[in-house]
């Protein structure tokens, strides 16, 4: 007997009429994998983070996070945040970070569940599987939503990508840093290690 193997791309994507509610409880029920939906309602079913791809990220978040418990100008949040875009789509960046009037204005029902606010800051660190053309419509969804800064981190190329509304994406090949602007005012990222 021949044993068949199936190889599954590495992000399934899956057309299924869910509420939000409904959306919100499979994500609950199912923490072991990402899930993320797109404005038109397909569910995209992403496998845990690698071991190095986490590694890495968790950088970002610890150094966004310490420029912010300096400052006290908004919020950070990790990989597993999910936050429901305007146009609908549900989406969890890498790395974000809400102004804190934005946060607060939500209530606390909001909060607790895929808050409905785009974050005004996004990271997105493209891993070894991840499609380069995904994660740059992804950023753009972003910046079409809300989004003042984000950074498309390309490890494979060693380039990032830079979005701002209104501005074309600019490009920086092997950067060693990366300046928060004035979204997020005196926050530098290192990228030495994340690179």
């Amino acid at each position: 007997m021949d044993a068949t193997t199936t190889t599954l791309p590495s992000t399934l994507k899956l057309k299924i009429d869910l509420s939000d509610e409904q959306f919100f409880q499979m994500c609950q029920k199912n923490s072991n994998y990402r899930f993320e939906r797109t404005a038109s309602g397909e569910i995209l079913i992403m496998p845990p983070t690698g071991s190095d791809t986490g590694r890495r990220n968790v950088k970002i978040t610890t150094q966004l996070d310490i420029w912010n418990s300096k400052s006290s100008l908004g919020e950070v949040f990790d990989s597993s945040t999910g936050f429901t875009l305007p146009n609908g789509a549900e989406r969890s960046p890498d790395a974000s970070w809400v102004k804190i009037e934005r946060w607060n204005a939500l209530t606390p029902e909001q909060q607790e569940k895929f808050a409905p606010i785009c974050p005004d800051f996004v990271v997105e660190l493209r891993s070894r599987t991840d499609s380069l053309k995904e994660l740059q419509d992804k950023m753009q969804e972003y910046i079409e939503n809300g989004t003042q800064l984000g950074w498309l981190i390309d490890r494979k190329n060693k380039r990032v990508e830079i979005y701002r509304p209104g501005k074309d994406v600019e490009v920086l090949d092997n950067p060693t840093s990366l300046s928060g602007e004035n979204v997020l005012p005196g926050f530098v990222l290192d990228l030495q290690q994340i690179m």
